[in-house]
């Protein structure tokens, strides 16, 4: 039986859904030029992961954690800082 020829890459396939990502040796890091900018309010850091939502009520919020110092944000559009209790408050469900 003839052997088959497959072509193995020796770089990991990025999709398309992760485009912003890179691979590296640990799995995949964010694209450097869009965390340019962003760093821990505690310690200073730029070893922070940023995730944008809408909250429960409507809300665009984005929730910044430092894997340094481990300090969170949470953060309105605007730019306005949200305490916990805010953000806890925005995410209940009405009855």
């Amino acid at each position: 039986m003839p052997r088959r020829s497959s072509t193995v890459s020796s770089t990991p396939a990025v999709s398309s859904a992760r485009s912003a990502l890179l691979p590296d040796d640990s799995g995949l890091r964010a694209e450097p030029l869009l965390t340019r900018g962003i760093a821990c309010e505690g310690c200073g850091s730029d070893r922070v992961t940023r995730i944008s939502m809408t909250l429960t009520d409507g809300t665009p919020v984005d929730f910044t954690s430092c894997h340094v110092c481990e300090h969170r944000t949470w953060r309105e559009s605007a730019g306005d800082t949200l305490a916990l209790d805010g953000v806890l408050q925005r995410t209940r469900k009405t009855r």
